[in-house]
């Protein structure tokens, strides 16, 4: 029998999201809807699971935890880029790795954050449900700053929506070019002209040693009083302290945020009892159709594993 371990299905959607009984008859999958969070729990739901399929980058699989499951042959990944994995260390314990596509919905969360967080649409919403009628004024975009930290394929997309807002767009990342933004139409500017000249701020770079923390205390003290501050890519983007003290003493308007320092956020944690932010879950690629399309990569990517002819390998253990 191959057990397979689905994990971090928060709200248990694996099993009906792809046809998991068409895999051979010897196949039995378990959903896991909370998150394993220690590696010692980790080893002990999965110590039985010769395959388990990650979402995303929810649970980490360093080199000390492959050396604790001896059973463990095939890892899935819910991406194709996947940092969470220790793909050298997969291969030293006998593990094949393989990836799922993902269809791609970030840039729309993070309008509807942008929209949430301007237009006051969270707030609004809870008045109304309490029986009132407009508690306050909200924020239009026409004529406004858009700026852009990270200019690549879903920063363009966020760019575009912007412009037909109305808004200008300016942006800046580490390895930009002004052939790249003239062919989005966006004004390329530097660092800190970003921070303080943007009515919106969205980041949209990848987390890396060198983007760690690109936006800290320094960087926030930059920015307007009635600027708001967008977050759809990695919580550690941000000097987390630092955003809770500006956010804390109103130094800027307010903030929309889908990723935090530790996911899932703790439920006592500070930034939840704030009234200037509006926030989500790491919604960025939770849509049912994302959902259909990589499970269902998933039993594709098992199946031919099984068969002996591996699809989408990351890393294959020989």
């Amino acid at each position: 029998m191959h057990r397979i371990a689905i994990l971090d299905d928060y709200f248990n959607a694996a099993l009906t999201c792809a046809d998991w009984a068409s895999l051979k008859p010897e196949c039995s999958a378990t959903a896991f809807t909370e998150h394993l969070g220690d590696e010692a729990k980790a080893v002990e739901v999965l110590k039985d699971s010769d395959i388990a399929v990650a979402m995303s980058e929810r649970m980490r699989f360093p080199a000390s935890l492959f050396e604790r499951l001896p059973n463990l042959k095939l890892l899935i990944s819910m991406k194709m880029d996947n940092p969470a994995i220790d793909l050298d260390a997969a291969q030293a314990t006998g593990v094949a790795v393989c990836g799922t596509g993902m269809i791609s919905a970030a840039s729309e969360q993070a309008w509807a954050l942008i929209m949430a967080i301007v237009r006051k649409t969270s707030r609004e919403d809870r008045v109304m449900r309490s029986g009132g009628w407009q508690s306050g004024y909200s924020n239009s975009l026409y004529k406004k700053t858009l700026g852009i930290l990270g200019l690549g394929k879903l920063g363009g997309r966020v760019a575009t929506v912007g412009q037909a807002f109305g808004m200008r767009v300016i942006t800046w990342s580490q390895n930009l070019t002004l052939e790249m933004c003239e062919k989005q139409g966006v004004k390329y500017v530097d660092k800190e002209t970003l921070m303080k000249e943007s009515d919106v701020l969205s980041l949209h770079l990848k987390l890396s040693d060198r983007t760690k923390g690109i936006v800290g205390a320094h960087e926030l003290s930059l920015m307007k009083p009635s600027a708001f501050l967008v977050n759809m890519a990695r919580g550690p983007l941000i000097d987390e302290a630092a955003l809770l003290d500006v956010l804390q003493n109103q130094k800027i308007a307010g903030a929309g945020l889908d990723v935090f320092n530790i996911e899932p956020l703790p439920t006592d944690h500070p930034i939840r009892k704030l009234d200037n932010v509006v926030l989500t879950g790491h919604m960025g690629y939770v849509t049912e159709e994302n959902y259909k399309f990589c499970y269902g990569q998933a039993v594709e990517d098992i199946q031919a594993w099984l068969d002996g002819k591996p699809v989408r390998v990351l890393s294959e253990a020989t």
